[in-house]
């Protein structure tokens, strides 16, 4: 049995990345793997669908500045090297999935919230990642 090469872990930067990343972390030195950790940003223009009538092109680079301050602070808590590092804009399963095809990844780590329901076993971006990747996808449950 082949152990994995170079793990990914998808983050949204909230408090409970932290949990994702300790298990992938575990994983990874287990496996001796490399590992790199991801945040992918929505364009706000996305999000809102085009109706702003203002120039938010500011306010989506201020949230890149500080999103970007905030993975280089987790990666080095758990020793994930800058140029592991990865910041995207784009949604979130497909630029994870880019990332894990350019990057040789052959594990994508996301969380996962405690929903109910078959719908709700994975979140939509987990969902999405699993069901469009090349590579294996593990969803840590996360707790509040």
């Amino acid at each position: 049995m082949s152990t994995y090469q170079h793990i990914i872990v998808g983050l949204d930067l909230s408090e409970e990345s932290k949990q994702i990343l300790e298990k992938a972390h575990f994983l990874a030195t287990a496996a001796n793997a490399k590992l790199s950790i991801a945040h992918i940003i929505e364009p706000l223009v996305f999000t809102y669908g085009g109706d702003i009538p203002m120039d938010i092109s500011s306010v989506q680079e201020q949230i890149e500045t500080q999103a970007t301050t905030d993975l280089a602070k987790i990666g080095q808590e758990f020793g994930v090297a800058p140029e592991n590092q990865y910041i995207v804009i784009g949604q979130p399963a497909n630029e994870l999935q880019t990332i894990a095809a350019e990057h040789n990844g052959d594990l994508i780590v996301v969380g996962s919230h405690g929903r109910h329901g078959l719908s709700l076993l994975l979140g939509s971006t987990s969902n999405s990642v699993l069901h469009g990747t090349h590579c294996d996808v593990l969803a840590v449950r996360v707790t509040s």
